[in-house]
């Protein structure tokens, strides 16, 4: 039975024992909530997450699109691969780039 991690999400069926798991670990998350699609999966139990985002342009009163990289933990329950759409949550520091883990496939 996974635990309740506090945010809405559908919970994995698969059982893991990753300690950094927010359903079987002791890992807590908090702060944000970001969506994105999964760019690469080559590393062990890391994923690296592309999300787009629209910044306001002031001057000229338009939005132009950007995009950002994020380093994600990828428990093995969730088990994300390359295209897939995640929802990452913020958790404490796990590696000197890693402070997300993957908590849903979409």
């Amino acid at each position: 039975m996974p635990r309740d991690i506090g945010i809405d999400v559908t919970p994995p069926e698969k059982e893991c024992t990753d300690q950094n798991c927010p359903f079987h670990g002791k890992l807590s998350v908090r702060g944000q909530i970001l969506e994105g699609k999964v760019i690469s999966s080559k590393m062990d139990k890391t994923v690296v997450v592309e999300r787009e985002y629209l910044r306001k342009i002031g001057k000229y009163e338009r939005y132009e699109r950007r995009r950002s990289t994020l380093h994600a933990h990828n428990p093995s329950c969730i088990d994300a691969r390359e295209g897939d759409t995640v929802k990452i949550a913020e958790c404490r520091p796990l590696s000197k780039t890693k402070k997300f883990v993957v908590i849903e496939r979409i």
